[in-house]
């Protein structure tokens, strides 16, 4: 038993063949998923909620990804506080900073991201973080405006330092591992996640992104979830069938806060 805690089967790159990617999904152990939504931009906050309804155990969330920090508006921020009511948002995300790609001025990035853990607290939802070449101001920020919560989330592919990982683990946040750790060059984050308490760890494809090895440049789908499983049960030194088990209850713990 395995789980997807973040993909964006909502893109086009799945129009073809999406109910074809739920079946592979099953059919490889992956009994649960969180599609997000919101990450084509603020007029797609739904996106994830129309992957999840009528699908059982799968849920959605809902945010302004930081590339798109500058078009959030007004109403944007309505139909976020509206949609988080609905039980089966688990989260407000993916939300945070990105000062790799920098689409959006980075003091805009900070507004935005500060506007959206307050929606989140309001509505008593943890938060999903992206987090890229950001970490210092990114956790600070969550110390100053999140910490306070008790609401935690999820830093999601998690790529930073064992001492990021532990202020995260500080303010309640699991850890999620994507198909980068699978990468040749990836050692220095096996190192990290080799080192984490076993109760934060989740495991996690950002599908279409991020193709673990050996499909490395293809599309990405949850059904690869095992090869991610395998290289964190590495780091771990336990079972794939164990870190399984071990991020199933994660994440059932996760939703069962909700």
């Amino acid at each position: 038993m395995f789980v997807d805690s973040h993909c964006h089967l909502e893109f086009p790159d799945f129009d073809a063949d999406r109910d074809e990617v739920f079946a592979r999904a099953r059919a490889a152990g992956v009994d649960y998923i969180i599609a997000m939504g919101g990450a084509n931009g603020p007029a797609h906050l739904r996106s994830g909620l129309a992957i999840a309804e009528g699908r059982e155990n799968v849920w959605a969330t809902t945010g302004i990804h930081p590339h798109d920090a500058k078009d959030a508006r007004a109403e944007p921020y309505a139909e976020l506080a509206a949609l988080a009511t609905n039980p089966k948002i688990v989260a407000i995300g993916e939300i945070g900073l990105d000062y790799f790609h920098d689409h959006s001025p980075r003091d805009v990035q900070h507004r935005v991201f500060i506007q959206q853990m307050e929606i989140a607290e309001a509505a008593r939802l943890p938060i999903v973080i992206h987090c890229r070449d950001a970490w210092h101001d990114c956790l600070t920020l969550m110390e100053q405006h999140w910490k306070r919560t008790g609401l935690g989330g999820i830093l999601h592919c998690f790529s930073g330092t064992l001492e990021d990982a532990r202020r995260g683990m500080d303010m309640g946040f699991y850890v999620s591992f994507a198909g980068n750790i699978t990468f040749p060059k990836a050692a220095p984050l096996r190192e990290v996640a080799a080192q984490l308490p076993r109760n934060i760890l989740l495991t996690e494809t950002d599908a279409p992104f991020l193709a673990p090895v050996p499909h490395r440049g293809k599309r990405n789908e949850p059904s690869f979830i095992p090869l991610v499983a395998a290289q964190l049960a590495a780091a771990q030194n336990v079972t794939p069938e164990e870190i399984g088990a071990i991020t199933t209850a994660n994440f059932l713990s996760f939703v069962a806060k909700i």
